[in-house]
């Protein structure tokens, strides 16, 4: 059975505060257990496979690490779109919701985009603290969207 939620994290572990998807994943699975209404999925960038990902859903959350905005998270709603970043390797939520679209000749499921403020993204880099902080306060936000 398809979970109706669908949490998506992604980013590259290896460059300092854009592990914050991914490790947004980690704290959730050990907070929702086995809830079986909540999907948490992580990868390193969006691509077209994750389409598939999106099928029975009632909502999706991507969780990405973000430069600028206000501290510490930026969310917004997204809509299906093609842009710049519609290729064959990485995706934006929005082209990834576009593919759906293209794909399942139906309208992709409601869509909200959280962004984690982030500083320093070099290679080699941990995720500092400013960015594991916005973390910690991100995580509330995200548990009241999925109705906890």
């Amino acid at each position: 059975m398809t979970a109706a939620r669908l949490v998506f994290g992604w980013g590259n572990r290896s460059r300092g505060d854009d592990a914050i998807g991914p490790l947004c994943i980690v704290r959730l699975r050990e907070a929702l257990g086995d809830d079986a209404g909540v999907e948490c999925l992580d990868d390193y960038q969006l691509q077209v496979e994750h389409a598939l990902d999106l099928v029975g859903r009632r909502a999706v959350l991507f969780v990405d690490a973000c430069r600028g905005g206000t501290p510490p998270f930026v969310a917004q709603e997204v809509h299906a779109a093609r842009d710049a970043s519609f290729t064959s390797h990485a995706l934006s939520p929005q082209a990834l919701l576009q593919v759906y679209e293209d794909l399942r000749g139906e309208p992709a499921p409601p869509a909200t985009l959280l962004g984690i403020c982030g500083e320093q993204f070099e290679l080699g880099a941990e995720p500092g603290r400013a960015a594991l902080a916005h973390l910690e306060a991100a995580l509330p936000w995200i548990h009241s969207w999925l109705g906890r």
